[in-house]
């Protein structure tokens, strides 16, 4: 009998449908501000701008453009171009990676919260999911023993995300060796969603990179975060694990097939500046990250936050008794045009949100939410 694939709703795609191009402020962004094309442009070289103007709108190659591929791998240590195969996306990359890798009955480990189709997509494949669950009153942190006592005999597997969306969590690099060294022991495959790699808020705490710290490991990365160009609609799985690169290639003759070719060029001006690129992210997001920092010492008895090591996303937690962050963020909404994500969108029952901090209208943003609380919650 054929097995029919069932998906729960992604809730929080439905609630940024409904809401993202509707409000003046979205303050529960994951982004930063996104890259002017004209100033993206200005970064191309000689050779990349032929290959701009010179651009004809035919199909790409399936694997990637060679020349993309070739960038994406200098991102890493010890990694080839034919280590590298491009997706529509992040999304489209792990829609494929979870229904190529864990069959069912399979296990998977997934740090938790997080972006739902880390999971999801891997338990409408039939695979049984174990969440790792992440704490605030353990700044967050991966949880060692925990990890270890939730590998079974069937884990195939482990997903972890740093820095982490929502919290802003980066691990530190004795807990990432032991994420590394449980792998290896089980005999599973590590997955490390490493879509903010760049945007440590101390850059000597960049961690390896997921591809280059073992033989199936496996980095997940995008131009949408760290570069700042989620219309570019461009996203890669990087690994050693040839055999895998070539599964998911025939899986994705199902889906996509091909990139953009106008994205792929764009990519590779934007990953050939990188330097440029990634210094405009992290200036966005320090001047962003001292405002919060103002605003969190302020109003520290109305919300707690644990302050982000890394990405553009925070995870505070409104602490006012008998008000709810699903009531307080519509509300917010309605009288500042300012919009949070409450954790709820990403399924957790607590009284969390995502505030985003890679956009440029953060400042009036947060003073509209300022003023809002004052009215509200003192």
């Amino acid at each position: 009998m054929m097995r029919v694939m069932r998906f729960a709703d992604f809730t929080l795609e439905r609630y940024f449908a409904r809401w993202e191009f509707a409000v003046e402020h979205l303050l529960g962004a994951s982004d930063v501000q996104a890259y002017p094309m004209a100033e993206l442009l200005e970064l191309a070289d000689e050779a990349t701008r032929a290959l701009w103007d010179d651009l004809r709108l035919g199909y790409t190659e399936s694997t990637g453009h060679p020349l993309l591929r070739r960038e994406i791998a200098n991102l890493y240590a010890s990694l080839e171009p034919d280590d590298v195969l491009t997706f529509a996306g992040a999304e489209e990359a792990i829609f494929c990676l979870m229904n190529v890798i864990p069959g069912p009955g399979e296990h998977v480990i997934v740090t938790w919260p997080g972006y739902q189709s880390l999971y999801e997509v891997a338990r409408a494949a039939g695979a049984d999911v174990t969440l790792h669950q992440l704490r605030e009153a353990h700044d967050w942190a991966i949880d060692v023993d925990l990890l270890r006592s939730q590998v079974t005999p069937a884990t195939k597997l482990i997903v972890v995300n740093l820095p982490h969306n929502p919290t802003g969590m980066l691990a530190d690099r004795a807990t990432f060796d032991a994420v590394v060294e449980i792998a290896a022991e089980a005999g599973a495959l590590l997955l490390v969603d490493e879509v903010y790699r760049g945007l440590e808020i101390e850059a000597g705490d960049q961690l390896p990179a997921g591809a280059d710290s073992m033989p199936h490991g496996i980095s997940l990365g995008v131009m949408s975060k760290s570069f700042a160009m989620p219309g570019l609609r461009i996203g890669w799985i990087a690994t050693h694990d040839r055999a895998l690169l070539d599964a998911l290639a025939r899986f994705k003759d199902y889906t996509t097939i091909c990139s953009s070719a106008p994205s792929e060029i764009l990519a590779i001006i934007g990953l050939r500046s990188r330097d440029r690129v990634l210094a405009r992210s992290r200036s966005i997001v320090a001047a962003n990250l001292e405002r919060l920092d103002a605003f969190f010492d302020e109003w520290g008895d109305r919300f707690s936050w644990v302050r982000p090591r890394g990405g553009s996303i925070s995870y505070p937690r409104l602490t006012v008794p008998g008000v709810r962050i699903d009531d307080w963020a519509p509300a917010l909404v309605e009288a500042e045009g300012v919009l949070l994500l409450p954790g709820s969108q990403l399924g957790d029952p607590g009284n969390h949100f995502r505030l985003g901090f890679g956009r440029a209208d953060l400042p009036v943003a947060l003073d509209r939410l300022e003023a809002f609380a004052r009215r509200t919650l003192r």
